[in-house]
């Protein structure tokens, strides 16, 4: 798999092959065209009896040999030198494959270089007939050099029936064979005329340097609509999928299409149009330009036709890695560093982590990418991720990342090689996970003795993300805090209080104090506030709400609720930049910018320029938000299904542990927002939600039979634990897992899943969802969703859990472990509120 090879770092693959490739095939172009070139102009001064032509001739063939002969082997000879280093596994496949190609090409080189040398020293020594015979002798072995090469080289983009009978004639001939050759072609004889401009604008006599500087834009002219119509062949030639790879998947290639397209216009209508219609005009300056940019178009052509057998170096048989696709699965499970040839650290352990990351580095990257370099530089990307993101993104080479092969290592190797490529290439980047400092809190007062009426409620989000997006520029919060609460009064047959009741909130943010009367509706008040609160500082992921309800204007009970809004995006583990607050929390600019730059780069638009004229972006006002009330532009998904949908392709951790990447919820993060019943049970996102591929499907599919969704779901094969066809679709925000799926009838799980079970509605949600007796909101007594009492938040021991310890002094829901005397003034035998509800809490700690 791997060799012991020259490792030049900074000179990667992209450097190496833009200063001796692109260069050597572009000399190699003007052998074969510049053959025919002299040829032609020779029979020219022949016919026209012009000595100055012929004179002109043998000083071009002078410059020709230097160019095409000399310069143009040594190159060759370095092309071996280059591809022995970045790929010897690809280069000694080639060989094996056409040993009789390549024996057959050095004939005909062989024949190219006695011919020429006879041609240029017998100039004017023998007769014209002979000369001629010699110019196309040497035209005829260059042009068979170019057509043995173009088989070999267009094997190793589109190898064709050679993967199923393994023939050579199969290889050889292969589908992109005959456009390439003639696309090549009329390359050539166009090289052949900007070569021609360097010659002719040096000649001292105008009227022969008029006429010499049109005849070369001639050349330049005359191939030209045969060019366009090959190149057109040759990409229709191209199978879909490497079509795809290169027009659509390959970000890396549109600065070479790009390149391709605007320097066709330069070149020929600009540089083209104007040798032949104004020859006056090519001077020095300008015949250098034009073969520059000649040389820009040919690098552009061979970066585009380079990236079109990605993510192999020889389509469908062999991986950039050198790893043989056939080999791909048995290397995954036993694991790249047991499985290559010259490496020391065949197995992991925590003293060489760092060694083995660079091994990895080495096999795996490489190939590819320099370190430091000018071209493909690995730094700025793995400065961008965090171990996490990092991670995240060498799995899911290969499916959301196409042009990329698929990660050859085991789950160990990844997180080496993500530790390596983060930390050992960017010193000191490591995360430690940031302190929690304790609030203190202390529930409201309540006597159980005296007090005549309980006020519950609370959010009916378990937690927000907010964006803050006055400061990030970019908002991708969720829908501002809804506060419900419910007053009884206590009697033996509690009664909910809703007449002449004002129940009023008070919340300290950031900018000061936000208050109001919440609104009655029909069992329950409730308000939602006209935006998400500005966080406090130092960063704390909740608000305390201050509840006090009044009856006919006298105050009877007050209670206090926690509303989970954190501004801990993970987004930073892969679009890069900084926490904003303190090293533990909120969006950067930075990081901000590399999610714009991503979209604009994956869905072509211009949201970077709306971001730097300062505008802030609100995803939400394109993709559909419920929370927020907004609906999707035509042909676009909502919010949640185009993040999920996208994402799910990049990260494929099984279980919840992707989740933490993006959401609040880490063990080790700042916010600890999961912190309900389920998750002090082990229960994770998943068991609710699915792995996010299944989640994200859930999502997708419930888009309908739009191009996106299925371009989405189709990166989503086999990466879920449900069958895609098997996925329920949903709506997201009103279609959610339904708590009966796994409380059958109220009573203890006999299942840990509740995903693929969608409530029906907004009615089925839980903090809609009423008892048995119709009156008191689940979310009453339970608490919030991903908070579900008993709570243990890393802030502080009561912060979840302050209704629960003000009315019962424990942490279990309310009127938990036969507790109904929180509301009833009599011992209560029945369970009025659903089955089950008068019995002892079964989860403790």
């Amino acid at each position: 798999m791997n060799y012991p090879v020259w490792l030049l770092d900074a000179f990667g693959g992209g450097t190496l092959i833009a200063l001796i490739a692109v260069v050597h095939v572009y000399v190699a172009h003007f052998a074969v065209g510049g053959g025919l070139f002299l040829v032609l102009t020779e029979l020219k001064g022949l016919r026209e009896n012009s000595p100055a032509i012929l004179e002109y001739t043998k000083k071009h063939s002078r410059v020709f040999l230097l160019v095409s002969m000399v310069f143009g082997g040594l190159t060759g000879v370095a092309i071996w030198f280059t591809i022995a280093l970045l790929s010897p596994a690809a280069t000694s496949s080639l060989i094996h494959i056409f040993v009789f190609g390549w024996a057959t090409e050095w004939v005909f080189f062989f024949g190219e270089i006695v011919s020429l040398l006879l041609y240029y020293y017998y100039f004017n020594k023998i007769s014209s007939r002979n000369h001629l015979i010699l110019g196309w002798i040497y035209f005829g072995c260059a042009w068979m050099s170019l057509f043995v090469i173009n088989g070999v080289i267009d094997f190793m983009l589109t190898p064709g029936e050679w993967l199923n009978n393994g023939n050579f004639w199969s290889g050889f001939f292969n589908p992109t064979f005959w456009p390439a050759l003639f696309f090549r072609t009329f390359l050539a004889l166009m090289i052949a005329g900007l070569f021609g401009f360097i010659t002719s604008v040096n000649l001292k006599d105008p009227e022969m340097r008029h006429k010499m500087v049109r005849y070369c834009g001639l050349w330049l002219m005359a191939p030209l609509v045969l060019l366009l119509a090959s190149a057109m062949w040759y990409k229709a030639a191209l199978p879909p999928a490497q079509q795809e790879m290169i027009f659509v998947k390959s970000p890396e290639m549109k600065p070479f299409l790009s390149g391709f397209v605007f320097l066709s216009p330069i070149l020929f209508a600009g540089g083209l149009i104007l040798a032949a219609f104004r020859p006056q005009a090519v001077r020095r300056p300008v015949a250098w330009v034009l073969l520059l940019l000649g040389l820009l178009y040919m690098g552009s052509f061979e970066f585009i036709r380079e990236g079109g057998r990605r993510p192999f170096i020889i389509h469908n048989y062999m991986y950039s890695t050198a790893i043989l696709k056939a080999d791909m699965p048995e290397v995954q499970k036993k694991g790249v560093l047991q499985s290559a040839r010259w490496v020391e650290n065949k197995i992991i352990t925590p003293e060489n982590r760092m060694a083995a990351g660079a091994e990895l580095n080495k096999i795996l990257c490489l190939p590819c990418h320099s370190t430091g370099g000018p071209l493909n530089d690995i730094l700025p990307l793995a400065r961008r991720f965090t171990p996490q993101g990092m991670e995240a993104f060498i799995l899911s080479m290969g499916t959301a990342n196409p042009y990329m092969p698929p990660f050859a290592g085991n789950s160990e190797e990844a997180a080496v090689l993500a530790e390596y490529l983060t930390a050992g290439l960017i010193p000191g980047f490591l995360p430690t996970a940031p302190k929690i400092t304790p609030v203190a809190v202390t529930p409201s007062p309540f006597d159980p003795e005296t007090s005549e009426y309980v006020l519950l409620g609370g959010a009916t989000l378990g937690n927000i993300l907010y964006s803050e997006p006055e400061e990030s520029g970019i908002d991708l919060s969720y829908g501002a805090p809804v506060l419900r609460a419910q007053l009884f009064f206590r009697d033996a047959s509690p009664s909910l209080i809703m007449e002449n009741t004002t129940v009023r909130y008070t919340i300290e943010t950031g900018k000061g104090v936000v208050e109001g009367a919440m609104e009655a509706q029909d069992g329950y008040f409730e308000t939602a506030l006209a935006e998400i609160p500005t966080p406090l500082k130092p960063y704390q992921p909740f608000f305390i709400a201050q509840l006090e309800a009044t009856v006919d204007g006298k105050v009877v009970a007050t209670t206090q609720a926690k509303i989970g809004v954190a501004t801990e995006f993970g987004c930073r583990n892969c679009h890069g930049g900084k926490w904003r607050q303190g090293g533990r929390s909120g969006m950067s600019r930075e990081t901000a910018s590399g999610i714009l730059a991503s979209h604009d780069r994956k869905s072509n638009t211009n949201l970077s320029a709306d971001f730097a004229d300062g505008k802030t972006v609100v995803c939400s006002s394109c993709h559909g938000d419920f929370s927020r009330g907004t609906e999707s532009k035509p042909g676009l998904l909502s919010l949640s299904a185009s993040i999920h949908g996208y994402h799910a392709g990049f990260l494929v951790e099984e279980g919840g542990n992707s989740c933490v990447l993006c959401h609040s919820s880490s063990d080790t993060g700042a916010s600890h927002s999961y912190d309900g019943i389920h998750k002090q049970l082990d229960l994770s996102c998943s068991n609710c939600h699915g792995i996010l591929a299944d989640h994200a499907a859930s999502l997708l599919k419930q888009e309908g039979d739009t191009g996106q969704a299925k371009s989405l779901l189709s990166l989503l094969e086999s990466k879920g634990e449900t069958v895609i066809a098997e996925v329920n679709p949903r709506s997201p925000w009103i279609m959610e897992p339904d708590c009966l799926t796994c409380h059958v009838d109220f009573h203890p799980p006999e299942t840990d899943t509740a995903f693929n079970t969608w409530t029906e509605d907004g009615t089925g949600l839980f903090h809609n969802r009423m008892g048995e007796a119709a009156v008191v909101l689940c979310s009453s007594c339970h608490g919030q969703p991903h908070s579900l009492y008993p709570s243990v938040n890393a802030y502080g021991k009561v912060i979840g859990t302050l209704q629960p310890m003000q009315y019962q002094n424990s942490p279990y829901p309310i009127a938990a472990d036969k507790g109904c005397a929180v509301c009833h003034t009599m011992e209560m035998e029945d369970e009025m509120h659903h089955p089950g509800s008068n019995a002892m809490f079964r989860n403790r700690e």
